[in-house]
Order: C-alpha cells, then structure tokens, then sequence
C-alpha cells in the first residue's frame, strides 16, 4: 500500500509531466539560468490557509536549493493582504513551480475554509463533520488533508481502510444479515480488523441492524431530523451514528440537535471554490 508521502510525491510528478513536457520554454527561453529571485505568496481573499507544508514539498522537490520562509501557518485564518511565505531561489524555478503551487494551495485552502465554515456552524453540539469519497481523482490525499486542517474529520481514505456496507452493497448481497456476517467472516478469514459501517435507508431496516449487530457505525441515509430523532433514541448509545444525504449548511445544525456523532458532507471536497492567492515576484 502507498503511504501518504509516495502518494503526494506521484501526484507531484504527475503534474510537473503534464504542465513542464519537454520544457518551460517561454522561462527557458528569456531567463538567464543563473538568475536569482524572490516572490511572495499573497493572500486575496479571507479564508483558512492550507497546503503551506505541501508547497515546501512542491519547490523542494523541482529545485532542493529553494529556499521557502513560511510566515503564516496551516490552519491559520487569513486575509487579503497577508502573505504567506517567501519564496527565493532560481528565478526558473520560481516560475516553473507557481501554477502547481497555487492550483493545489487554492484547492487545499477552499476546502479547509469550507470545513472550517462547517465546524463552526456545528459548535455547542457533539456532532463531527466527515469528508467523503467524492474527491479529485488523484487529490484524495491533499483533499482530506485540507479537511483536517479545516478541523474536520476524515471518513476512510478510501475503500481498503473500512467496511462500508451501502445500500447496493447489501441488496447484491441478498440482504442485510448477509452482508454483516459476509463482511465479519471475511475480516476473520484475511485477519483484518477494519470497522464495520453499514447504511440503513429506514426505521425498518435500522431495527434489522440493531437485531443482528455486529457493526460500529450505523449510517442514516436520506432521514429527516424527526426520523433521524427517533433513530437516535432506538440507537440508544449502542453504535455510532452518521447521518448522511441531501444535508445542507442550512439543515446541518438541525441533525447535530438530533445526537448524531458525525453528519457526512460530500459538498466539502466536490463543490468548492479555492481560495485568491497569487505568487509575485518581490
């Protein structure tokens, strides 16, 4: 399995191929090799900074001699007008790392500005915001990155770290008793301990789950707050509760009153703006 640093140094390969090919050759042809420079990163609109350790990552791994001055960490609630670092070395370089550095910063600090939005709107309650599978092809890594510093919490990172048991999961698999047990034998079987989650669509179904067991989460899937309230309370504390589907910034509060542990929102990663930022020469 990949661990996290191979995974962001693949992407970061992938996308200098795709940007650079055989050459910058607008810098190559009017910049001198041997020219130094500065630039600054500069904040343009309020947010939450992220991606400050992965940009280190980005300049360090095109060029290891450029040398990056962080002044304002990630995590770090920003405003226009701020700068966040500065950058010096190669004035080649300089130029050849800019686009990837801003695309995934501006990325990274949406995201994190979103979560953050989230979190806030959640305060008072025991309620966490979760991310979810609907990432950037290939970004998963950075994204869910972004949501923790946004003070969010990561579901799995993708389908090898936990059993999720969906809706199309356990009617392939001819029902909810079954695909329980299948999904226990099989952790048994390969001698892995991964968390059970399974997905319940209604009351009916949720009252299945508690009879069987056997699971650690329980996902409420498309409920409203008055049937989500009465799942709670038929949950009584036994497992934990996510509630998940068609939950808005406006109805987040309204599940979070309900007792849930997590509500999972999709729109953290797959429906965000990135953050204005640019990178200039100083």
């Amino acid at each position: 399995m990949n661990t996290e640093e191979e995974l962001i140094d693949r992407l970061l390969d992938l996308a200098f191929a795709e940007d650079i090919g055989d050459g910058d050759h607008t810098t190559l042809s009017c910049i001198p090799e041997d020219a130094m420079g500065k630039s600054r990163l500069l904040i343009k609109e309020d947010g939450v900074l992220a991606g400050v350790e992965v940009a280190k990552r980005i300049f360090h791994r095109f060029d290891p001699s450029m040398k990056v001055e962080v002044l304002i960490e990630d995590g770090s609630e920003v405003h226009p007008g701020d700068v966040a670092m500065v950058v010096e070395g190669r004035v080649r370089s300089l130029l050849q790392t800019e686009r990837l550095m801003l695309n995934v910063m501006q990325r990274m600090s949406g995201i994190a500005t979103m979560t953050r939005k989230y979190v806030k709107r959640l305060e008072g309650t025991k309620t966490r915001v979760l991310d979810t599978r609907k990432t950037t092809p290939g970004m998963r890594v950075l994204e869910k990155m972004a949501v923790k510093i946004g003070g969010g919490v990561n579901h799995r990172i993708g389908l090898f770290d936990m059993i999720l048991l969906k809706d199309n999961h356990i009617d392939f698999a001819g029902g909810i008793d079954k695909a329980i047990q299948r999904a226990k034998d099989y952790c048994v079987s390969k001698g892995k301990d991964l968390k059970i989650e399974i997905e319940v669509r209604n009351l009916k179904e949720l009252q299945q789950v508690l009879r069987i067991g056997g699971v650690n989460r329980i996902m409420l899937d498309n409920f409203t707050p008055e049937l989500t309230k009465k799942a709670v309370a038929m949950v009584d504390g036994k497992y934990e509760i996510e509630s998940s589907g068609g939950i808005t910034f406006d109805t987040l509060r309204d599940y979070a009153e309900c007792g849930v542990d997590f509500i999972s929102v999709g729109a953290l990663t797959h429906s965000v703006k990135g953050l204005d930022m640019s990178f200039k020469a100083c």
